[in-house]
């Protein structure tokens, strides 16, 4: 198993200072997931209320064979964002890849996750690539010449907005090259009780995730932000069809981040997070936007959430 390292401190820092030197108040989400975020994100997917992984598992599960009907064998398997790899092992048994990489921003976590992969999979070749997937990604040599298949489950493309949803779509496509396949899941829309217990549990997991962020900013960046003057807040917004997830002040607070001073207000809110939800149509055409065209579709029976088998198709400048 390879490891490939890079240093992600300076864009951290510099998101960091962005949101309260230029008054935005509002924090990429993917800081959240360090390795005490990513823990927490997985306690999360274990509760009750959190039905996108136990419904995105189930449909891994019950739909191997048509995967490996439509993918094929001998592909390597390219995972955008892995995290814990805790669904990849439905797919991997499905299609019997010819290599697999797990890319994710949290190095140590990383490497633990894709250990405990290869003591699952001993002859499976993989590659670990420590990298923010938000660009495009210089996958190991091993794979080059291989076909590929990209894996981005956990509707994790519903963090961001659509333009950079677009733009992802766009890099992952240069990232596994004309000809690739992309299996992705999105989390469908559905009545607005659901999505908020999904996002504010009863036991407060959801909570310690998100207020994990001002820790880490705090053991980073220097900083003393006061976190237990903050709370945790999740908002469904109709317009834009998704939960917000947001730190508000509880009071009024004073603080420094490597030395420079910052305050804000009582109920003055850090935007942390969103998770779009989608109708089919909203994203075949995002996908179709993002250089990939639609092959298949798999949902549950309650639509709660879909998986896409897309490719990336020679790009057309003329009907």
């Amino acid at each position: 198993m390879d490891m490939t390292t890079s240093r992600v401190d300076d864009s951290f820092r510099k998101d960091v200072r962005r949101c309260f030197e230029k008054q935005t108040f509002a924090i990429p989400a993917r800081w959240l997931y360090d390795r005490r975020g990513s823990e927490l994100f997985e306690d999360i997917t274990e509760l009750p209320e959190y039905y996108p992984t136990r419904t995105e598992t189930e449909l891994l599960k019950a739909n191997g064979p048509a995967f490996a009907a439509f993918v094929g064998q001998d592909r390597a398997v390219i995972e955008f964002g892995s995290g814990s790899s805790t669904k990849t092992p439905h797919l991997l048994k499905a299609i019997e890849p010819a290599a697999y990489v797990p890319i994710d921003i949290s190095g140590e976590f990383l490497e633990h996750s894709a250990s405990l992969l290869q003591e699952e999979f001993p002859e499976l070749p993989i590659y670990a690539v420590e990298a923010d997937f938000m660009k495009r990604v210089a996958l190991p040599e091993a794979v080059a010449d291989m076909p590929k298949l990209g894996f981005f489950p956990g509707s994790t493309i519903g963090n961001m907005i659509a333009r950079t949803s677009v733009d992802l779509l766009r890099f992952m496509r240069e990232t596994l090259g004309e000809g690739a396949q992309l299996l992705i899941g999105f989390d469908r829309i559905k009545d607005v009780q659901t999505l908020i217990d999904a996002y504010d549990d009863s036991a407060g997991v959801t909570a310690q995730f998100s207020l994990n962020l001002l820790h880490r900013i705090n053991r980073e960046l220097d900083g003393n932000i006061p976190v237990e003057q903050f709370r945790h807040k999740a908002v469904w917004n109709d317009l834009y069809a998704r939960i917000e997830i947001y730190l508000e002040a509880q009071a009024d607070v004073d603080f420094s981040i490597a030395g420079d001073d910052y305050s804000l207000r009582k109920e003055q809110k850090i935007h942390i997070e969103n998770s779009h939800k989608y109708g089919l149509r909203d994203a075949r055409l995002m996908l179709r936007a993002g250089g990939w065209t639609p092959l298949q579709e798999w949902s549950d029976e309650k639509d709660y959430f879909t998986l896409m088998l897309v490719e990336a198709h020679p790009l057309k400048h003329a009907p």
